[in-house]
C-alpha cells in the first residue's frame, strides 16, 4: 500500500484514432473526435487514455512508422488539437498516454533520409546498416515480422539496413548515444506538453544485438530502460507500459520492479501466444483450453504478486476482439462479454479496455483475403501458403486473429456507418453495428456498456480490488475461473463458469466466503459455498469477511 499510484486504481482505455470518431467526413477518426467523446469516457469512469500513434506519418502501418515526432499527422489534426485534447481530457480527470515508438521510424523521417546519403552521414548511425553477405545477398537470414527478408537494399546508402517490421520501418540504432539523446529530448518535450505517460511499442527489441542474433531482450536492453527513465521519467508522476512479447513470469521484475527505475509496468502477451499454433502462430486458429489460459494469468499474479504491477487486457489494436476470440459472439455474447470483463477487472493489475470492448463489438467477417487491410496479414499470406498452410486455413486463421477486427470503426449508433463518419470509412464498419452500439446500451442497465461501468466504479471504492493478495482457485477445472483476492479482513471471491452450458461448481473450502454481491451477470448472490449451481458464462463475486481459520 506504501508504494500506491494513481495509475493502480486506474483503468486505461486505448483508442485506436483512426476507427474511433471522424469529426470531418473524411472517413478516418481524428482527434476532435476524441474531444467529442470525453464525456462518454468519463462517464465510462476510465483514468487515461492511451493514445495509438498520432505523429506525422505516411501511414504504411497506420502511423506506427513515424517521419516526425514532433509533430502530428494532418489527417489526425493539429498540435493545437493535440493540446486541446490534454486540457479536456484532464478537466475531466483523464489523462492522455501517448504511444511511444522508437523501435523504428519512417522511411521519410529525415534522420533516415540524411543517414542515405552515405556512410560519412552524421545519421548514418542512427540505424542498423550492414553489408552484402559474400553471396551478394541480404548479410543474414534474419526474418522481418510482417514476412519476407529483415533487410532492406538501399541504393543510395550502398549497403542494406534492417528492417524487424515493413521495409518502410527501418530500425533505429539504440547503441548511438546521440541517438538514445535525441529521443530523450523528444520525450521530455511531450511530457511537458501535460501527457500521463507513454505506451512503448516492442520496447523489448530496442537492445538488440543483430550480429549476434539476439532481437528481444538484448543485453543492453535494461540499461537502456534505466537511462531513459534517469533522463525523462524520474520526478514525474507519470505511467509508462512497455510492450514487450518477450517478457515472461522470471523476467518481469526487470522492467517494472519498485526498485529497478524503469517501468510501471508491461504489456505481456503470454495469454495471447498460448492459443496460437506452433508452426504456423495466429495464422492456424486452435480451440481455447481454458486451464492453459489461466495458467497464464495465474503464473503472471505469482510472479508480481509483491513486487511489479501487472497490466491486464483482452484486446487491443493488433489482437481479435475479446468476445469472439474467448467468449461466445453468438448466443451468449452479452453474458459472455461481461463474463470476460469481470475475470480481467477482478484480477490485480491496472485493465485497459479497448475500443468497443465495452459494448461487446465483435470481430467482422472477412470473405476472401484480398479483402483484408491490414499490412502484417497482406505480408504473411505468401510466407505462410509457402510453408504449406492452405488458403482456407490461414482465412479461418486470419478471421479469428488478424488485426482488422480490432480496427474496424467505432459503433456509436444505428445511423450510416453506425455514426462513426458522414463520409466513406476507412475500413468496413462491422454490420452488426445496429444491433451493437452506445446509443443501444446507453440507457440499459443490463447492457455490457452498463456493466463496464460498473466494475470500473467498484476499482475506486473497494481497496481489495486494487491491493488485495490474488489466490487462484480450481486452476485444472476445464469450464470455471475462480480466485479469491484477500486484503485487512475482506476476502472477494470469483466464480465463473466460461461455457454456454449450465454446471454444478464445488466451492474450494479455502475460497468461500458470505457476504454481499460485488458483481453478477446473471442474478446476486449472498454466498458461494458448498455446491454452486452455475448457468451459462455466469460469473459472480461475493465480497465479505475472511471467515475463521477452519470453517
Amino acid at each position: 500500500m506504501e508504494h500506491a499510484a494513481w495509475w493502480q486504481s486506474a483503468v486505461g482505455y486505448q483508442v485506436y484514432p483512426r476507427s474511433f470518431c471522424d469529426s470531418d467526413g473524411d472517413g478516418i477518426g481524428d482527434l476532435p473526435g476524441i474531444i467529442s467523446r470525453l464525456d462518454y469516457l468519463a462517464n465510462l469512469g476510465i483514468g487515461f487514455i492511451w493514445l495509438s500513434p498520432v505523429y506525422a506519418s505516411p501511414m504504411v502501418d497506420n502511423g506506427y512508422d513515424i517521419s516526425n515526432f514532433r509533430d502530428i499527422a494532418p489527417v489526425f489534426g493539429t498540435l493545437q488539437d493535440f493540446d486541446r485534447l490534454v486540457a479536456e481530457a484532464r478537466a475531466r480527470g483523464i489523462g492522455i498516454v501517448m504511444d511511444l515508438v522508437v523501435n523504428h521510424t519512417s522511411d521519410q523521417h529525415a534522420w533516415f533520409q540524411a543517414a542515405r546519403a552515405g556512410r560519412d552521414s552524421p545519421f548514418r548511425d542512427y540505424y542498423v546498416w550492414r553489408d552484402r553477405a559474400a553471396d551478394g545477398g541480404p548479410p543474414t537470414d534474419l526474418k522481418s515480422i510482417f514476412g519476407g527478408s529483415a533487410w532492406a537494399w538501399d541504393e543510395d546508402g550502398g549497403q542494406y539496413y534492417l528492417h524487424l517490421f515493413d521495409r518502410s520501418q527501418p530500425d533505429l540504432n539504440w547503441a548511438n548515444p546521440r541517438l538514445r539523446a535525441e529521443i530523450y529530448a523528444m520525450m521530455n518535450w511531450w511530457l511537458d506538453r501535460g501527457i500521463a505517460g507513454f505506451r512503448m511499442d516492442v520496447i523489448d527489441l530496442i537492445g538488440k544485438d543483430v550480429d549476434h542474433a539476439i532481437i528481444a531482450d538484448g543485453p543492453k536492453l535494461h540499461d537502456y530502460l534505466q537511462e531513459m527513465h534517469r533522463e525523462t521519467l524520474a520526478g514525474r508522476d507519470v505511467v509508462t507500459v512497455g510492450e514487450a512479447w518477450s517478457a515472461r513470469p522470471e523476467t518481469a521484475r526487470l522492467y517494472c520492479g519498485r526498485d529497478r527505475g524503469e517501468l510501471s509496468m508491461v504489456f505481456q502477451f503470454a495469454h495471447v501466444t498460448e492459443g496460437w499454433d506452433a508452426t504456423f502462430g495466429k495464422w492456424r486458429d486452435r480451440p481455447r483450453d481454458l486451464v492453459a489460459l489461466k495458467r497464464v494469468f495465474n503464473d503472471w499474479q505469482r510472479a508480481l504478486a509483491d513486487d511489479g504491477w501487472n497490466s491486464l487486457f483482452w484486446s487491443n489494436h493488433d489482437l481479435p476482439r475479446a468476445v469472439s476470440k474467448y467468449g461466445d459472439d453468438g448466443r451468449w455474447r452479452v453474458r459472455s462479454a461481461k463474463a470476460l470483463a469481470t475475470v480481467l477487472h477482478l484480477m490485480k493489475g491496472t485493465p485497459f479496455i479497448f475500443q468497443g470492448e465495452e459494448i461487446g463489438m465483435t470481430n467482422r467477417p472477412v470473405a476472401q483475403i484480398a479483402d483484408f487491410n491490414d499490412i502484417e496479414l497482406r505480408g504473411q499470406w505468401p510466407q505462410m501458403r509457402a510453408r504449406g498452410l492452405s488458403e482456407a486455413d490461414f482465412l479461418a486463421g486470419a478471421n479469428a486473429n488478424g488485426r482488422d477486427n480490432a480496427r474496424t470503426p467505432m459503433q456509436w449508433d444505428d445511423t450510416p456507418n453506425a455514426g462513426f463518419t458522414t463520409g466513406t470509412p476507412w475500413l468496413a464498419v462491422n454490420p452488426n453495428f445496429r444491433e451493437i452500439n452506445v446509443a443501444a446500451q446507453a440507457g440499459d442497465a443490463s447492457s455490457v456498456l452498463a456493466h463496464y461501468r460498473h466494475l470500473i466504479s467498484l476499482r475506486r471504492r473497494h481497496p481489495v480490488i486494487v491491493h488485495g493478495r490474488f489466490t487462484a482457485l480450481a486452476e485444472d477445472h476445464p469450464a470455471v475461473w475462480a480466485y479469491m483476492r484477500e486484503l485487512d479482513g475482506a476476502r472477494l471471491t470469483l466464480v465463473a463458469n466460461m461455457t454456454g452450458a449450465p454446471l454444478r461448481f464445488v466451492m474450494p473450502a479455502r475460497g468461500v466466503v458470505e457476504g454481499r454481491c460485488l458483481v453478477s451477470n446473471v442474478a446476486a448472490r449472498g454466498a458461494l459455498t458448498g455446491s454452486v449451481e452455475l448457468a451459462p458464462w455466469e460469473a459472480v463475486a461475493v465480497l465479505g469477511p475472511v471467515p475463521p481459520q477452519g470453517t
